[in-house]
């Protein structure tokens, strides 16, 4: 009896904030795992997004944009970044036109020494202008040791199937690591939250949105309703009454604009309960980050 070969491994996608790496790892997946916003640093944890198929089980993992850490938070987030090196085996490093390996040049430096192979993918093709796309993979091609070359736009999706065959070309033999009906290892609790978070990154403008965390106090679900109760976290009360609005009108508007993205992504009527609460400093401080389920070590 033949046994089918069966492929299965990790793709970590790396690249600096704001370089489109969320809406890259939704394309591939299918599926609206991670937030996306125009605000750079939105993606917080590494969330993992899965493929299947007969033959083959692809990991994704979707990492905080890499940056210069300021609070304890930026240190956690990467911390994320750096536990995708070390179990990678297919790094999907993301950048466009306009980035620079600045500020990233140590995390550069690990790529190149960890032996395993890299899938560079130049996004933002779409808004290139004449001798741009060559000028910009020269300047990583001489930065990173990459095992072939990708120009996309996410935006328009185009290009984006190719980067599927070149992984599945490097893809390890492995029998899969997750069931193969689940699409993610996160719980429901956490994409409510970071639906709901989302939503603030949209209407919310400055250090507002990078002030503030979800954290999902009730999640029940019936046959026909999820509830919901969902508090805001922030740092100081002058943002607990900018995220409120006069008369409450901002988080209404939040709150409505959530839950219409609940039902949509739930696939079931959604009934939200939002409240705002502060938790003064909780970016810079070690035992909040850990309660947000943040790992500050």
């Amino acid at each position: 009896m033949i046994t089918q070969k069966h492929q299965a491994g990790f793709v970590n996608i790396i690249g600096k904030p704001n370089v489109g790496k969320s809406t890259l790892m939704n394309i591939l997946v299918g599926e609206r795992l991670s937030i996306i916003s125009s605000k750079a640093q939105t993606t917080r944890h590494r969330i993992l997004g899965l493929i299947n198929s007969d033959q083959y089980q692809i990991v994704f993992s979707d990492t905080p944009g890499m940056l210069k850490p300021q609070y304890e938070l930026h240190k956690s987030m990467m911390n994320f970044v750096n536990l995708s090196l070390e179990d990678a085996d297919i790094i999907l490093f993301v950048t466009d036109l306009f980035e620079n390996d600045a500020e990233i040049e140590s995390i550069i430096e690990r790529i190149n020494k960890s032996g395993i192979p890299v899938i560079l993918v130049i996004n933002k093709i779409d808004l290139a202008k004449e001798g741009q796309l060559d000028e910009v993979t020269k300047y990583w091609t001489d930065r990173i040791k990459a095992d072939t070359i990708i120009p996309v736009s996410a935006k328009e999706k185009f290009n984006t199937e190719r980067i599927l065959q070149e992984i599945l070309d490097r893809l390890p033999e492995h029998p899969p690591f997750y069931d193969k009906e689940e699409l993610t290892d996160r719980p429901e609790r956490f994409f409510a939250s970071e639906i709901i978070r989302e939503k603030i990154f949209k209407n919310y403008k400055k250090e507002i949105p990078y002030s503030t965390e979800v954290g999902i106090e009730d999640f029940h679900e019936d046959e026909k309703i999820i509830r919901i109760r969902a508090t805001i976290f922030v740092e100081r009360n002058s943002q607990k009454g900018i995220i409120i609005g006069e008369k409450g009108k901002m988080l209404k508007k939040v709150g409505i604009e959530a839950r219409e993205e609940l039902e949509a992504f739930f696939g079931k009527q959604v009934h939200l309960e939002t409240f705002v609460k502060v938790e003064p400093d909780w970016r810079k401080n070690k035992l909040k980050l850990k309660k947000f389920g943040y790992d500050p070590s």
